[in-house]
Order: C-alpha cells, then sequence, then structure tokens
C-alpha cells in the first residue's frame, strides 16, 4: 500500500501543485492510516480496504485521544486518497463514501486590535534589519499574506507603481493584492537601504532576505514576530497567522465586502471566509457588555 501513497503524492505534488508543508502532512496522516490498516486489520493491499476498515480507525483515533479537528483532517486525507485510487488504481468502490466528518466547534481565530496592529508596527530605528522587519509586517497587514506566501515573493511580484503584490496561493491560484500607501512605502525603503546591504555581493530574487543575505525562512520570521510582540509588550499569544486573520477581520469591521476578503485571502470556498464575520459579532458584543450602562 505504500507504493500507492507514494503514487497520491507524487500527484498532490505535480499535478495539483499543493505546498510541500501540505503534502507532508498528507504523508504523515496517510502513513498512520496505512500501517494501522496493516496491523489492526491485517490488510496487503488497497483493494481489500472497506468503509468498516476505515471506521475501525476513526474509532482507534478517537480512543487515542486525537480531537476533533485532527480526526476529520486524517479523513479529509483518506477521502482524497481513496478517491484518487478509484481513478488511478482500478479499485471498484470508494471505501470512505457515505462516512459523516467529526462534528467539530469552529473556534473563533485570534485577532489583535486595532491599537495593538498599530503598536506591532511602530518600529523605531533605521538599520537595515529594522527597517526590512518592518516593510514584512506591513506587507503581511496590509495583505493577509500567509506567512509562506510572504516569504515566496520575488522581486517580479512586486508592482509597486501600481501599488500591488502578485502571490502564488494554494494549488497554484495566483491572485492581486492591493498594497496599501504605508505598506508600499515601507516596502521602497527597505528595497532602496535595507535589501541591499543585506544581499552584499550575492545574487538572489528573493523580496525579504535574512543577515546572511539569503531568503528569510518561516522559523526566521517567527523568532523576528514574537520579539517584537514581546518587545511592545503585546500580552496575546501572537503566531504569524494573526495578522492575516486581524487583516480580515478589520476588513469586514469596517464594511468591506465578505466576497472580495475571501478573494484577498484566496480562500476556495466563502464558507472559509465567513468565519471572520463570527468574530466581528463577537468583537462587538464584547464591545456592548463594556460600554453599554444596562449590558
Amino acid at each position: 500500500m505504500h507504493h500507492e501513497v507514494e503514487d497520491f503524492l507524487h500527484y498532490l505534488t505535480i499535478e495539483r501543485g499543493l505546498s510541500e508543508n501540505t503534502v507532508i502532512s498528507y504523508r504523515r496522516d496517510l502513513k498512520q492510516y496505512v500501517s494501522f490498516l496493516k496491523k489492526e486489520s491485517g490488510l496487503n493491499n488497497v483493494h481489500q480496504i472497506q468503509r468498516v476498515h476505515i471506521m475501525q480507525f476513526l474509532h482507534y483515533l478517537n480512543d487515542s485521544g486525537k480531537s476533533v479537528s485532527t480526526m476529520s483532517r486524517m479523513l479529509s486525507a483518506i477521502r482524497s486518497f481513496h478517491q484518487f485510487l478509484v481513478r488511478e488504481h482500478d479499485v471498484k468502490q470508494d471505501a470512505s463514501l457515505h462516512i459523516e466528518t467529526p462534528k467539530k466547534e469552529r473556534k473563533l481565530p485570534k485577532v489583535l486590535s486595532s491599537q495593538e496592529v498599530e503598536s506591532l508596527l511602530d518600529l523605531n530605528g533605521h538599520d537595515p534589519l529594522t527597517i526590512r522587519n518592518r516593510a514584512m509586517l506591513e506587507v503581511l497587514y496590509a495583505t493577509g499574506l500567509r506567512v509562506t506566501e510572504l516569504l515566496s515573493l520575488t522581486m517580479n511580484d512586486l508592482h509597486l507603481t501600481m501599488g500591488f503584490v502578485r502571490c502564488m496561493g494554494k494549488g497554484s491560484r495566483e491572485r492581486i493584492i492591493p498594497l496599501g500607501s504605508h505598506a508600499q512605502s515601507a516596502v521602497e525603503t527597505y528595497l532602496e537601504h535595507s535589501r541591499p546591504k543585506l544581499l552584499k555581493s550575492r545574487q538572489d530574487d528573493a523580496v525579504f532576505l535574512n543577515h546572511h543575505g539569503r531568503p528569510m525562512t518561516r522559523q526566521g520570521f517567527w523568532k523576528i514576530l514574537k520579539s517584537i510582540a514581546r518587545e511592545k509588550g503585546i500580552k496575546k499569544e501572537i503566531t504569524p497567522h494573526t495578522l492575516r486573520h486581524s487583516f480580515a477581520t478589520h476588513l469586514l469591521e469596517n464594511g468591506a465586502d465578505l466576497r472580495a476578503v475571501q478573494e484577498m485571502l484566496g480562500h476556495a470556498d466563502i464558507s472559509t471566509t465567513q468565519i471572520y464575520t463570527h468574530v466581528s459579532k463577537s468583537r462587538l458584543k464584547d464591545i456592548y457588555k463594556h460600554f453599554h450602562p444596562r449590558a
């Protein structure tokens, strides 16, 4: 069965164009699934898998204390795998058909207030690293890019005269996102005064570079963000995705159209974007309770 899994992962990478991190997640989940089928159910090939085997695996995950979110993610990977088997490996029927996804409670994403964002972006200093950090954070908040998308930007993706950036998102979907005057100014300053000093004599097309003149990594950006948040006294747990959540929530709070926000975020399904309307309503309730005399 490992051969079919590798074939499926190759399909995800080459034909679907999924990111390396997504494929790694699929590999991890399906490896656990196949190992269970072999060890607990005694199956030797994909043609033997039936609905009952998948249900046994889900019960095993539940008994192991896996969260509903994890079980849902793994079932999604299993579904995609079995659909692939039917199409590409002459498997007669999809064993995952009609298996319901475990119901999960959607957690509202944590967002920063406008004041907290302003504090985070208020970086004083004219050294190359501070200028770069300011530019990265301004772009992240101005566009709602995923951190991987931010760090994958090349010089050809910047269209500063027109005031937008081009981004290749999940599933190789291209989107064009307005940059905003503050982010545009920060990037222009970075390109003029900081990037050449970081690059030195090297050649690299990546927009954002580390102090060695090489492309900034996710881990490097994460450390920078945590350090700045700590320095600014922001108590909330903050991740690179927090600015993306804040971008979407603040747009909707100020009257932006849901479809426009969906397009800028690169969500394939608008239901994914709708979670931010719940965040807005939740924040309105908090404001009401805090300020209304008879709340």
